[in-house]
């Protein structure tokens, strides 16, 4: 990925990342690579990375309203484990789509298990918290036609997801 080029809207952005709590526990780290400016990641972080260059080493704090939302107060659903298919594994931060009144379908996470009931809740795990990322900027190129036209970067041949 070429150096010359800065975090901007059509660029295809490789980073490295810790996503930290307010109170220092690590969430996750790891790589990621995206194209700026289309809402792949949270708008709390893209705008964050605005203008950053290649070797850039930057601590974005992120407010819940720029990230996962506030958390909704609402008690959790309790859902018989027999609602779901027997094969299927669940688990805390288990993500799934539910059918809304209208048929819609609703991100909902598992926020607990019991022995017989899957608890399950509308907020995101990462509802209503202030995130704080440490980002390494490892590469930045434009992004080619394709790759916006998908929605996502390419591998190396171009073509890395057929």
């Amino acid at each position: 990925m070429s150096e010359s080029l800065t975090v901007a809207t059509d660029t295809a952005v490789s980073l490295q990342y810790t996503l930290t709590k307010s109170d220092g526990s690590v969430v996750e780290s790891g790589e990621i690579n995206y194209i700026h400016g289309y809402g792949n990641i949270i708008p709390g972080l893209e705008s964050g990375l605005e203008g950053a260059a290649v070797g850039a080493n930057l601590q974005v704090e992120v407010p819940p309203e720029l990230g996962y939302g506030e958390s909704m107060d609402v008690e959790p659903q309790r859902v018989p484990r027999t609602a779901f298919p027997p094969d299927m594994e669940i688990e805390n931060e288990t993500q799934f789509h539910a059918r809304g009144p209208q048929g819609e379908a609703l991100p909902v996470w598992v926020v607990g298990l019991e022995e017989d009931i899957v608890l399950i809740s509308p907020n995101h795990p990462l509802a209503g918290q202030t995130l704080h990322f440490d980002v390494t900027i490892l590469g930045v190129r434009a992004a080619t036609a394709d790759e916006i036209q998908h929605g996502h970067t390419h591998g190396h041949d171009g073509h890395g997801h057929h």
